[in-house]
């Protein structure tokens, strides 16, 4: 008898599982709340672990082919000066592979392509706002993200998103095309350039700041007056871009889990795990965890043993990353001890990094 699923949430993580799961021979449907895929996002960075679970259900190269390949990597003060350099070589090396970017809306298009064609059933507008009472399925997968209801009622209030402590700013600028990820580090302050398709340059920016402290309209100006006087390539962005062009969100958080699985639902992705972006991991996490579970469901007789071995391989590995992340937040908003925040990022650069 064919086994049936439901997915709550049509993003990376959800998209993943649902195409997997079809590989698996399950009959897959997938409720998403909003009415379409988005048109507009920054770039992703796809590591070789998480390029190998895509090749696993065969769209790893479609991913590169629509990517940029990463050349290089570099760490900056304010001035220009070099912090410390990423070893592409090294990590192709190790690895036998690349950073590619891709923005969520070109990897999006990719997997939701694939999930129409393997015959996954997508109802979008149609959100789950109780996985207790989703009818006769098999298996429920929850993979709606940091500010999960369903993990809220699952586990309680105490597992409702926490705010990070910091605030991001984001954006993509036309026609300025880079093979190059640049992060400056500033004191308390952050901001990147990192490749994207179609010959455009994402950025990012952070910093430590009260929750819901926004400046509508007047974003641009509260950047420039952080960071306008860095030297390049982070004044060349700003005065590249436009109000328009500007996303800011604070940063959330989940504290970490009891356990991903409870009876036959099982969490995944920022619903499981949200991490601050301080690693560029969390859409990697979301397409391993899916990939894992798919696995282990292939692997053995009972979806409860195939839940258990899931959240005994990928609680630790993921909650291990995002104290990794915070770890690194922590650094990037220092004020005081810059010399040792910078040998401290010297000596991660030799050690590699974590489950890359």
């Amino acid at each position: 008898m064919e086994r049936r699923a439901l997915i709550i949430g049509g993003g990376i993580g959800g998209l993943t599982a649902a195409i997997a799961l079809r590989r698996a021979r399950w009959r897959i449907t997938v409720r998403e709340r909003d009415k379409g895929l988005p048109t507009t996002g920054t770039a992703l960075g796809m590591w070789p672990v998480a390029l190998r679970a895509l090749d696993a259900i065969g769209v790893g190269d479609m991913v590169r082919r629509a990517g940029r390949r990463q050349q290089a990597g570099v760490f900056l003060r304010p001035d220009g000066s070099r912090i410390a350099t990423i070893d592409v070589e090294r990590l192709h090396r190790r690895t036998g592979d690349h950073v590619y970017l891709l923005s969520r809306p070109g990897l999006l298009a990719i997997l939701h392509e694939t999930a129409m064609e393997a015959g996954v059933e997508l109802r979008t507008g149609d959100p789950v706002d109780d996985a207790t009472e989703v009818g006769d399925v098999d298996l429920v997968v929850v993979a709606d993200g940091v500010f999960s209801q369903t993990r809220e009622k699952v586990f309680g209030p105490a597992y409702r998103a926490r705010f990070s402590g910091s605030t991001a700013w984001r954006g993509v600028v036309e026609d300025m095309p880079t093979d190059k990820f640049v992060e400056v580090w500033g004191r308390g302050l952050k901001f990147g350039v990192t490749p994207q398709e179609g010959g455009r340059t994402n950025w990012y920016a952070s910093a430590a700041a009260p929750e819901g402290q926004f400046h509508p309209g007047e974003e641009l100006a509260e950047l420039r007056r952080m960071f306008g006087r860095w030297a390049p390539p982070v004044h060349t962005v700003l005065d590249a871009i436009n109000e328009s062009a500007v996303l800011r969100h604070d940063v959330y958080v989940t504290p970490p889990l009891p356990s991903f699985t409870r009876g036959t639902v099982a969490f995944l992705g920022d619903a499981a795990h949200a991490m601050t972006p301080d690693l560029g991991r969390g859409a990697c996490e979301a397409i391993i965890d899916a990939v894992e579970l798919a696995s282990h469901l292939r692997k053995t007789l009972t979806v409860e043993q195939a839940l258990h071995e899931y959240d005994r391989r990928r609680r630790p590995a993921t909650q291990r990353l995002a104290r990794v992340a915070g770890l690194a937040a922590r650094m990037t908003h220092l004020r005081y001890a810059i010399p040792v925040r910078d040998q401290l990022l010297r000596a991660s650069m030799v050690a590699g990094p974590p489950g890359a």
